[in-house]
């Protein structure tokens, strides 16, 4: 047994096709199967029920394949050691951040830290806030950016800013010319991003609503997944909606009054990651220059 061969049945397992696990893994179809088996050989059980049209996990390989999961992420942390040993600021850096952050914040930062970090790669993760914990947990992600705590023990976190929330109106409702918009003023016509999303909280909060609250008629009737879609609902007339102010500039564009909250309402961008992750020196060059370049774009907000 040795890691190549965990590495091949994660995929399959994965993939639930060997033709794809194949692929994913950089080797042939058949190289793949005579791996697995010789797996299977050497455990002396059978660990995939293989049919013309797709592969299931026996249950036994289930039970395996935990523990081959488990494996893999302490040889890819033996690796991480070393490479941290040798220079933590070289290699790649697997980041996930959430989808009402990433599209702003990251063209902000990634020239800076190249410039500042040439050796230190990110890899992105986009997803929404509980899928960006559990690849913390599983190890398939280094550090995420988050807006709400990961309520997670084996999770550590740093504040690294807070980020003002703003009020997206139609160009044409009344409050448009205002200086400032008091949160429950928009409260009844208030569209939010459909339940995953951490925003969709801090918007109904900053609006008077309380967690596990049922959404309101309006809210209920629509579902939509992305910050870029609940701002041209606004522009067409829609209802209206509280966006992140880092994210104003480039939404400000698409026909909507952007107006200061009269309440200040924020939400905190957190910098999450496991406490024995071996190159603490990359998340605090992280940290570094996201501080510099959020303090730069608030201030010019």
């Amino acid at each position: 047994m040795n890691l190549q061969e965990l590495r091949y049945l994660v995929a399959v397992a994965d993939h639930r096709h060997f033709g794809r696990a194949a692929e994913a893994c950089n080797v042939s179809q058949p190289t793949l199967s005579s791996q697995i088996r010789k797996l299977e050989d050497e455990l002396g059980v059978t660990l995939l029920e293989r049919t013309n049209k797709r592969v299931d996990i026996t249950p036994v390989g289930s039970q395996i394949l935990a523990h081959a999961q488990q494996a893999l992420a302490e040889a890819s942390q033996m690796e991480a050691v070393a490479r941290a040993a040798r220079d933590p600021l070289v290699g790649p850096l697997r980041l996930g951040v959430i989808p009402t952050l990433a599209p702003y914040l990251m063209p902000m930062i990634l020239k800076p830290l190249r410039q500042a970090y040439p050796g230190l790669t990110i890899e992105l993760w986009e997803d929404q806030t509980r899928a960006l914990v559990d690849g913390l947990r599983n190890h398939r992600l280094d550090a995420a950016l988050l807006a709400t705590a990961a309520e997670a023990p084996e999770i550590t976190e740093i504040a690294l800013f807070d980020e003002p929330l703003v009020a997206a109106l139609p160009l044409h409702h009344r409050l448009a010319a205002a200086a400032t918009v008091n949160e429950e003023a928009i409260v009844s016509e208030l569209l939010v991003l459909a339940d995953g999303h951490c925003l969709a909280n801090h918007a109904l909060a900053a609006c008077g609503s309380k967690h596990g609250q049922p959404r309101s008629k309006l809210q209920a009737s629509i579902q939509v997944s992305t910050l870029e879609t609940l701002v041209n609902l606004v522009a067409a007339g829609y209802g209206s909606t509280l966006i992140p102010t880092l994210a104003a500039d480039s939404l400000r564009r698409r026909g909507i009054a952007i107006k200061p909250l009269t309440g200040q309402s924020f939400r905190t961008i957190r910098l999450a990651s496991r406490p024995g992750y071996p190159r603490p020196q990359a998340l605090r060059a992280l940290e570094k220059v996201i501080r510099k370049a959020v303090a730069s774009a608030l201030a010019q907000a």
